[in-house]
């Protein structure tokens, strides 16, 4: 795959004013294998929870992610579990395999209108996120599974509540995902589309196990493996 995939070339953005970004395997690299830390921490915090062992916490687990969409939403289906202390947990991770991203600084610099990070985490994991990249301040908001009352994406009251909280016009938007699925409901409301990809040679092992899935479906407008090469052309031609 070349740095940046286009499909049908870059069409739609002209009436783009409003950019949402997924944040984790979007704004940085799934090579950077954050996710390993949180998973590792999910288990570690189900096991201590429920006082099973880690296998048995695993399987809960990847179980609960399938079925409700996020282990945290299982967790408080299936045991009553108060999230907050849940979140706290398992983004309490090592942030030392970020780097400051100065292409990604440069090219959201470049795009006019407001931008959105729109995350299934917390809003702390994402500041501190956003800080270690070095590109926090061109954010406007951060809706976390918190402000979606933990309805996780790719639900469809998920991207209400975010719309209903920022108030934009989805046709004069555009969503960046590493998930595919994740834009179906985005497409639906007329937003212009993007999926983000990470090169397979730089994936790490436990890297987003739901990446590729969907790519090829009419919902995705546009595919990319680098999102600042593909932002700037956009915040040139604006």
């Amino acid at each position: 795959m070349s740095n940046a995939v286009e499909r049908a070339g870059r069409t739609g953005f002209d009436r783009v004013d409003s950019w949402i970004f997924d944040l984790d395997n979007t704004l940085y690299p799934a090579h950077c294998d954050l996710f390993s830390q949180v998973s590792r921490r999910m288990g570690e915090f189900i096991s201590a929870f429920l006082q099973v062992d880690r296998d048995e916490a695993h399987r809960i687990q990847k179980a609960y992610f399938h079925e409700f969409g996020t282990t945290l939403n299982g967790l408080m289906a299936r045991h009553a579990m108060a999230p907050r202390a849940f979140l706290d947990y398992v983004h309490d991770i090592d942030l030392e395999p970020l780097a400051p991203d100065a292409a990604l600084d440069r090219a959201l610099a470049g795009l006019e209108g407001r931008k959105y990070v729109f995350t299934n985490g917390s809003v702390r994991h994402a500041q501190n996120v956003l800080g270690r990249i070095g590109i926090a301040h061109h954010f406007d908001d951060i809706f976390d599974i918190v402000a979606a009352d933990y309805v996780p994406k790719p639900r469809p009251e998920c991207y209400d509540r975010f719309l209903a909280r920022v108030a934009i016009a989805p046709g004069q938007s555009a969503m960046f995902e590493d998930i595919a699925h994740n834009l179906a409901h985005p497409h639906a409301l007329g937003m212009v589309t993007v999926l983000v990809r990470s090169p397979r040679d730089r994936r790490a092992d436990h890297s987003n196990e739901w990446d590729g899935i969907g790519a090829d479906e009419p919902h995705v407008h546009h595919v990319t493996d680098n999102l600042a090469e593909f932002l700037a052309p956009l915040a040139a031609r604006r």
